[in-house]
């Protein structure tokens, strides 16, 4: 009994094919983001902050997440997220909670168990919540330097 041998052959184009969609994984997709789903007060004045913000934040180019919605944004790869319109974080009730202040407007810090630092604003009528992911986290607050202009032009003072 002879064993045949089978030989798979693949012409050039189709191997140049099967390695260029090898290289476009996931590092090519657009970052994901909760939409979240505040009142129609709270939307507008996101709506308003969509459009005030940077094209570049910490240098990095805008690339909003997935699903498109003027109450998400995103910059770079690994992307730095922001979510307007987000609930008060249950954090911002511990008197021992760690904040910071960036031209003007305050953020409350947390960090994630998978070694992101997400910031919410405090003490403005909606909030807005920046994701560093942990890539980024060496930054520091950096980035949040370019979100301090539009934050303070279109989401007043206030407690929301």
């Amino acid at each position: 009994m002879s064993r045949r041998r089978r030989r798979c052959l693949v012409s050039a184009p189709a191997l140049a094919l099967l390695i260029a969609s090898a290289g476009c994984s996931s590092a090519d997709e657009a970052a994901k983001a909760a939409v979240p789903s505040p009142d129609s007060k709270v939307t507008e004045l996101c709506r308003n902050l969509d459009e005030r913000l940077p094209k570049k934040v910490d240098g990095l180019e805008r690339a909003d997440p997935e699903p498109k919605s003027e109450l998400t944004a995103g910059w770079g790869d690994p992307a730095i997220i922001l979510r307007c319109g987000v609930a008060r974080p249950t954090k911002m009730n511990d008197p021992e909670a760690d904040g910071v202040t960036v031209d003007g407007v305050n953020w409350l810090l947390d960090e994630q168990d998978d070694g992101s630092f997400r910031f919410t604003s405090t003490l403005r009528k909606a909030y807005v919540e920046i994701t560093l992911p942990k890539e980024r986290v060496g930054d520091g607050v950096s980035p949040l330097t370019d979100f301090a202009a539009p934050v303070k032009k279109t989401i007043p003072k206030g407690i929301a």
